[in-house]
């Protein structure tokens, strides 16, 4: 009887389990339609190298690069034509070789270091060619104005009558009103035989030597005992003071750092040297005088500043030349 009823309770358990074991076959036993099949199929990505051995494409050059380049071939000719940036004047390499400064000149740099010993002393003498790029653009800008100012007052209204021939000299007005001009009173003044005389003198004494203004500054430095400063300015062969400054510490004096700009400008500068009493004056002067700031440094620095600045004008030109044509 038991065994009857085992079997009547375990039937319904076995054949759940056999439903419930077919029921939970995996996926992969299921067949699946085509189309969901091809539905799931990865998709292959082609590979590719990580870099690329081809050549890159270069932009086409510029259209005026050729035309920028033969200009600048032609204003290098021109400047090697009219004056040999290597050789140095006859004047500065006779200073250079007479001098106990020794020159300090870095290619592409605008400033020039001279320095020499005086006793204990280091005399440090530093000037630039930007000096000389300032005064140019300041006679550049006085000549415009002189120009515009010779338009205001140029009378456009054409003469009646036309010229004049030479019998007509002076002899009152023509019938159309206008004065009869002499050949004399029609050349300009400036082409006049008694102005060419002078004219001829005055461009000999500009061509001695640039009339321009070199700022020169003096740094005379003893060990431990600071440094004093004089800003002088070189033109027509002299040196002329402008201010005298003395700082504690010499690297104050030397040293090209904010902090140091920072000290320096906040240091006592002293008086206006024209203020000086004029003895002091002269005692400075001549101090100067005896640690070579004089007459030959103030001839030779104009000099050399129109040198560099021509040598440095073509080697910016060959650079410039040089960076297009690459």
């Amino acid at each position: 009887m038991i065994s009857i009823r085992y079997a009547v309770r375990t039937a319904p358990r076995s054949l759940f389990r056999s439903s419930a074991s077919s029921s939970l076959r995996p996926l992969s036993c299921v067949s699946k339609p085509c189309f969901l099949q091809s539905s799931w199929t990865p998709v292959q990505r082609q590979s590719h190298p990580a870099f690329s051995t081809s050549i890159s494409k270069r932009e086409p050059a510029g259209e005026f690069d050729q035309e920028l380049s033969a200009k600048l071939e032609n204003e290098l000719s021109l400047e090697k034509e009219t004056r040999d940036s290597k050789q140095l004047p006859p004047g500065v390499q006779e200073f250079l070789d007479n001098s106990s400064f020794e020159l300090k000149d870095i290619p592409g740099n605008e400033e020039v270091i001279l320095t020499k010993k005086f006793g204990d002393e280091t005399v440090k003498v530093k000037f630039s060619i930007a000096d000389m790029n300032y005064e140019q653009d300041g006679d550049q800008e006085d000549g415009e104005n002189a120009l515009e100012d010779e338009d205001l007052f140029d009378d456009t209204t054409p003469q009646r009558g036309g010229a004049q021939s030479k019998g007509t000299v002076n002899q009152g007005r023509t019938p159309d009103g206008n004065i009869n001009v002499a050949p004399e009173d029609s050349v300009a003044p400036a082409d006049r035989p008694e102005l060419a005389d002078s004219e001829d003198a005055g461009a000999g004494e500009q061509a001695q030597s640039p009339a321009y203004p070199a700022a020169v500054h003096v740094t005379i430095s003893k060990p431990g005992k600071g440094a004093v400063q004089i800003v002088t300015s070189a033109q027509d062969g002299l040196i002329i003071i402008e201010n005298v400054y003395y700082y504690p510490k010499a690297e104050i004096a030397e040293a090209e750092t904010p902090e140091s700009d920072f000290a320096r400008a906040n240091i006592y500068a002293g008086p206006p040297f024209q203020n000086l009493d004029p003895e002091l004056q002269s005692m400075l002067e001549r101090y100067l005088d005896e640690r070579g700031i004089n007459e030959q440094l103030a001839s030779f620095v104009p000099d050399y500043v129109d040198h560099k600045e021509q040598r440095e004008y073509v080697q910016w030109l060959e650079n410039m030349k040089r960076f297009v044509d690459a």
